[in-house]
């Protein structure tokens, strides 16, 4: 194969990369909590790579207008930025799902005290009762459906006649 083939078979390769991250992208379940300037940043990074691959010698020309001597090198800059820019997103993200996590953390352990706190209350009335109940005479048995039964319970054996 000639250089120009294998300069063609490479375009059409990075085309269908680059083609194929947009469509991943903007498809997935994940893009829709994507913020749109995200969206925007990501799609004309990724129309300036399908036009840096179809026209190489303008990423040359632009690199040398900016002083930099090869369009290689003004792609290298451009995507040690784009790393930092992502690298940056991710710890950023990771930071507040990390409070999310730390805040569900704290209601659950709240709403466990809470629960514990109603739990003992609760325990404490009913020994309270029982002991009442014992001092005015009146031993409640495991068989007296006040012991075994609840107040809806008892409310309709009441009503049949049971």
């Amino acid at each position: 194969m000639t250089q120009e083939a294998n300069t063609v078979i490479l375009q059409i390769l990075l085309l269908a990369a680059a083609v194929g991250a947009l469509v991943y992208f903007v498809r997935s379940g994940q893009s829709v909590g994507v913020r749109a300037s995200k969206r925007i940043a990501f799609g004309a990074f990724i129309v300036l790579n399908i036009y840096a691959v179809l026209r190489p010698d303008d990423l040359t020309y632009l690199a040398r207008a900016v002083g930099i001597g090869r369009g290689t090198d003004l792609l290298v800059y451009l995507l040690v930025v784009a790393f930092v820019f992502g690298m940056l997103n991710t710890y950023l993200r990771d930071r507040e799902i990390s409070q999310h996590l730390t805040n569900l953390a704290r209601q659950i352990a709240v709403r466990d005290a809470e629960l514990t706190r109603r739990e003992n209350d609760l325990e404490q009335r009913l020994t309270a009762l029982e002991q009442q109940a014992t001092t005015n005479g009146h031993r409640p048995a495991a068989t007296e459906p006040a012991a075994t039964a609840s107040a809806d319970e008892l409310g309709t054996a009441r009503s049949t006649g049971s």
